[in-house]
């Protein structure tokens, strides 16, 4: 990697910008990527997931093509097991596999200090590895999405109208957003372990917790925080909302809460609704895809800081780290 790299680069010289060599490194890691027996798996998971979805939610379809709206959101939500849980469990594995081995790779292969020796700094070796599994993954992504939606306008010959398009782009943007999440986890673990496997492992059981045992743990601590001693609705009030708060500190529950109002625009609260706020609503009606923006905005806006933060975190760790010959 290392020759291939310094080819990249031209042969510059070390001074300049801290990001020189980036895009040598995005283009050498994607390439790394997509000839990689990983991809050759992801390309069967791609076929199998848009394959699947799209054939169970058109047995279910049929009778209703000239009835319903929202028809291609359908294609999402209408399958056995819908795409956007599945998504919830198969993305981030994909990004734990393009990360989870993208420092402690070169470490094990003896390849970091060669790599540093050219004309590319830690900032850029970083950033450039997180932006190539970013657009790999970004990749695969879309090729799921494409395959889906052109099946299904296929399968149902009705072409989908501009909002339907556009809620669905708006999922595979958050989706992207969500796999960002645990490619950052991934690559701080491949910082911290200098084993591949042991950072494999510690994110896998990072992402099992919160799927699993954190919705349970936060009601416990809702509980013993927010406990209800008189049956008062304001005690049982705060302590739902409480619980709320903590359920969304997992990624898992804000992808799941960005996608309820995009793929169900009847969708008109994510959060507690008490009777008085559903005054003047009509229920049933969908919501624009304005309104519903509105109502994921903070819960998107967390979905794009945590890896930024994760970036940050593995920045400080790498860049503290000793590179020896």
């Amino acid at each position: 990697m290392a020759l291939q790299l310094e080819r990249a680069s031209g042969g510059r010289s070390r001074e300049g910008s801290p990001w020189t060599g980036l895009w040598a490194v995005v283009a050498k890691e994607m390439a790394d990527h997509l000839t990689s027996a990983r991809m050759r798996i992801l390309e069967a998971l791609i076929v199998l997931t848009a394959g699947g979805t799209v054939y169970a939610a058109m047995r279910s379809l049929r009778d209703s093509v000239s009835e319903d709206r929202f028809l291609l959101l359908k294609l999402f939500t209408t399958a056995y097991e819908p795409l956007p849980a599945f998504a919830g469990f198969l993305v981030p594995l994909i990004a734990i596999a393009l990360a989870f081995d993208a420092i402690n790779g070169e470490f094990s292969r003896r390849t970091m200090s060669r790599i540093l020796a050219q004309p590319i700094y830690r900032d850029g070796l970083l950033l450039g590895k997180f932006l190539a599994g970013l657009c790999t993954l970004a990749l695969v992504l879309t090729a799921i999405w494409s395959l889906i939606v052109g099946m299904g306008i296929i399968g149902l010959g009705i072409p989908p109208s501009g909002e339907e398009v556009a809620r669905s782009l708006w999922f595979l943007l958050a989706s992207i957003f969500y796999g960002g999440i645990w490619l950052a986890l991934a690559m701080v673990f491949s910082i911290v372990f200098r084993q591949p496997a042991t950072a494999a492992l510690a994110s896998i059981a990072v992402w099992l917790f919160f799927t699993v045992f954190w919705d349970i743990l936060a009601g416990l601590l809702a509980q013993s925080l927010r406990p209800v001693r008189f049956g008062f609705a304001q005690e049982i009030l705060a302590q739902a909302q409480l619980e709320m708060a903590l359920a969304r500190i997992s990624p898992n529950t804000l992808y799941t809460e960005i996608m309820l109002p995009l793929l169900h625009p009847t969708v008109r609260s994510i959060g507690l609704l008490l009777p008085s706020q559903l005054q003047g609503a009509v229920l049933g009606a969908p919501l624009p895809l304005r309104q519903s923006l509105l109502l994921i905005w903070p819960q998107f806006t967390g979905l794009i800081a945590v890896p930024i933060l994760l970036f940050a975190l593995g920045y400080v760790l790498f860049q503290r780290q000793e590179i020896r010959a």
